[in-house]
């Protein structure tokens, strides 16, 4: 739903959007984290405390470039992630607008966590069981528009491996509408609350784990998600089941032998 549009979020000079948070952060040591994690934190934590309200517009990308002194990139994956979790919302040609928060409770995955490919490896036993299983739901339950939208996020995902762009936000997106495909609200509840962080490739370099580069590896990805679409198009539950399954099954095996060499 589009937001209701009221003002804009200004920070003026010498009142970056960081500073808000700096008592907080003296107070207790943090992890090392990388700068779109930092701008994702900054941003979530005052949308969620209130000082960004639902429909005020967020500054441009521009803007928080030079708030945070980071590269055009990192705020596009900052912004993605924010996306991911429910907290903005971006209209092309408009701007980005925060999103009221979710009042169900705060199972995230923090990126942060994810620093290891042992901790990746975890978060994959859990996609697996959960995933696999929405998969098969899905394809029983799944409507025309909802596989239309499938559709939809994979061909956004070839066009960004074709053109170099972000593959992240429509791998997740179509992960999710998975989930909500399963006409089970626990599913898409927690596939959001888990967030983008749960695509391994945000957090570790997936393509020199699998010995391959970065074209091969999402080629591949996207041959795994196409395996899974066909199954949910033919109303195939088993398949669906297996496709999702040797999907997610893949990247924990590519995981477990660099780990191991």
């Amino acid at each position: 739903m589009r937001p209701e549009f009221s003002r804009q979020v200004h920070f003026y000079p010498g009142y970056p959007l960081m500073t808000h948070f700096a008592d907080l952060q003296a107070s207790a040591p943090r992890r090392p984290r990388n700068l779109a994690q930092g701008l994702v934190e900054d941003v979530s934590d005052r949308i969620r405390g209130g000082h960004i309200l639902p429909g005020e517009k967020l500054p441009t990308e521009s803007e928080l470039m030079r708030q945070f002194g980071v590269s055009r990139t990192v705020v596009r994956e900052a912004l993605s992630r924010l996306q991911a979790a429910g907290l903005v919302e971006t209209h092309h040609g408009i701007g980005t607008y925060a999103l009221k928060p979710s009042d169900s409770a705060d199972f995230r995955v923090d990126p942060a966590d994810l620093a290891t490919v042992r901790d990746v490896l975890v978060l994959l036993e859990l996609r697996i069981c959960l995933e696999s299983e929405a998969a098969g739901l899905a394809a029983q339950r799944r409507t025309d528009v909802q596989l239309a939208q499938m559709r939809q996020a994979l061909d956004e995902f070839c066009h960004s491996l074709a053109t170099e762009g972000d593959t992240i936000t429509p791998d997740f997106r179509f992960h999710l509408l998975i989930a909500q495909a399963t006409d089970n609200r626990y599913f898409a509840d927690l596939m959001s609350h888990l967030g983008s962080a749960i695509i391994p490739r945000t957090r570790i370099n997936s393509a020199r784990i699998a010995d391959e580069d970065r074209q091969q590896y999402l080629a591949r990805v996207n041959r795994e998600h196409e395996d899974i679409y066909d199954a949910l198009a033919r109303q195939a539950p088993d398949d669906a089941r297996a496709a999702m399954r040797t999907h997610l099954s893949n990247s924990r095996e590519r995981l477990r032998r660099a780990r191991a060499r």
